[in-house]
């Protein structure tokens, strides 16, 4: 059987960190006097954290200078930090456990590609750090997703084409930045949302070995 590449993001794949950043960017947008709703929430899906407080302030029509945008940047940082500082494993998301331990058991290698520059204390903190063979993240890279740029470095430090790797996202800018990769797209989530991606499943409990197995043999 040969060696693919399977790659993660992080944030609504893995674990459900989404919230903590919802909750620490409306703190900001409260004290801006910005509405920020769990539907403009989802724009920022995928999305570096620079970009995301730039949408934001779009919604609110806020001109700002960079020294308040760094300030806001560092804040929102901080409060998300604070929400993270409790997670332990409870947080890994239905089903990802036995999938990272099926993808080990057959040697196939693993890597984590996010746009969270947390993403290794995450890792730590859930105890799954150990499953990942190669974690690229928003400290690694320049572009955001839906530029390829995150997978394409995770597929490089595996060793594995492009055209031999597997990437499971959440998001649109995800799903779109595997396909321009030249990579087998799987969406977690609404596959109303992620029609884009070649496949789709509501979450990881609904992926079976047989499926997998089917993905190296391709």
């Amino acid at each position: 059987m040969s060696k693919k590449a399977f790659i993660f993001d992080l944030d609504g794949v893995i674990v459900d960190t989404a919230k903590y950043h919802f909750l620490a960017w409306q703190k900001i947008s409260d004290s801006l006097g910005i509405e920020f709703t769990p539907e403009h929430n989802e724009h920022l899906k995928g999305v570096s954290r620079v970009r995301s407080l730039d949408i934001i302030l779009d919604l609110g029509k806020i001109n700002a200078t960079q020294q308040d945008k760094d300030q806001w940047l560092k804040q929102k940082n901080e409060d998300y930090l604070a929400y993270i500082d409790a997670m332990d494993e409870s947080e890994i998301l239905s089903g990802v456990l036995n999938i990272l331990q099926f993808l080990k058991e057959k040697e196939q290698p693993i890597a984590l590609g996010s746009a969270s520059k947390n993403a290794r204390p995450i890792l730590e903190k859930v105890k799954l750090i150990q499953f990942f063979d190669a974690i690229v993240d928003g400290n690694d890279v320049t572009n955001a997703k839906p530029d390829p740029e995150v997978f394409l470095q995770c597929a490089r430090k595996l060793n594995v084409k492009p055209e031999d790797s597997i990437v499971f996202e959440d998001s649109v800018a995800g799903v779109q930045a595997a396909n321009i990769a030249n990579m087998t797209s799987v969406g977690i989530g609404d596959a109303k949302i992620l029609h884009e991606a070649q496949y789709c499943f509501p979450d990881f409990v609904h992926i079976d070995s047989s499926f997998l197995e089917t993905l190296m043999k391709k």
